[in-house]
């Protein structure tokens, strides 16, 4: 009875999402300004293909497909472009970060106080090699690559810059969790939760000194090439 429903359902979704990609597309054949229009038919086509038994990504790209992307918004601005920028912190500071968590099957439940500590060594080692490893190798790298001619930095980059950008890339989570999984597979729970605590404190540590650091040094680079513009005065 319930797989009877279930597909009931899936296939009423499956209709309902043709009406409402049909109802986008006469948004965009007449050139409707209004972006809230458009946001409210995307929520309802992303229900809709989430309840058809398609993955919801989809409907992400469905929706792009017919936001206009040379019809200005009420506002004036390009909506298609405008709609993407207003997203995009949202995207990549809340919806990225928590789809990544979930999606790595990450659990805290059964992590207590002792699994911070025991093992400790385990823990440190995996947070300095994500926060200290990875700088030193990235940056080491671009160094000797810069010093000995095979590169170049980008015009107007500093090396303060790259170092910000070295300890972001300290910032491991699903492949480092996944590597970490078959690094000690044969041990117990406790160093597999040293290992989920070890990621998230490492990543966290490269992403707060990371950003700290590409924040002090854009000030520099302005400043640098304010210089450089009256020198040539």
């Amino acid at each position: 009875m319930t797989k009877v429903f279930r597909e009931m359902v899936q296939h009423d979704a499956a209709k309902g999402l043709l009406l409402v990609a049909a109802a986008m597309l006469a948004l965009e054949v007449f050139s409707v300004r209004n972006q809230a229009a458009y946001i409210l038919v995307g929520v309802i086509v992303w229900a809709a293909v989430l309840k058809s038994g398609v993955h919801a990504m989809l409907a992400g790209f469905a929706v792009a497909w017919f936001v206009p992307l040379e019809v200005c918004n009420e506002d004036g601005h390009p909506m298609l472009n405008h709609m993407e920028h207003s997203l995009q912190p949202w995207v990549a500071f809340l919806i990225l970060p928590l789809f990544a968590f979930s999606n790595v099957g990450v659990s805290l439940l059964n992590i207590t106080m002792q699994d911070f500590f025991i093992p400790i060594t385990f823990t440190l080692g995996i947070v300095t090699g994500l926060f200290v490893g990875k700088q030193i190798g990235i940056f080491g790298a671009c160094w000797l690559a810069v010093k000995s001619g095979i590169a170049k930095l980008p015009a107007s980059t500093t090396w303060l810059q790259l170092y910000g950008v070295s300890l972001l890339c300290g910032i491991g989570f699903t492949l480092s969790l996944f590597i970490g999984s078959l690094a000690f597979e044969q041990y117990d729970a406790t160093y597999h939760n040293s290992v989920k605590i070890g990621v998230l404190l490492g990543s966290l540590l490269s992403a707060v000194v990371g950003s700290y650091v590409i924040a002090k040094a854009r000030p520099y680079q302005l400043q640098r090439e304010v210089k450089h513009e009256v020198s040539t005065i």
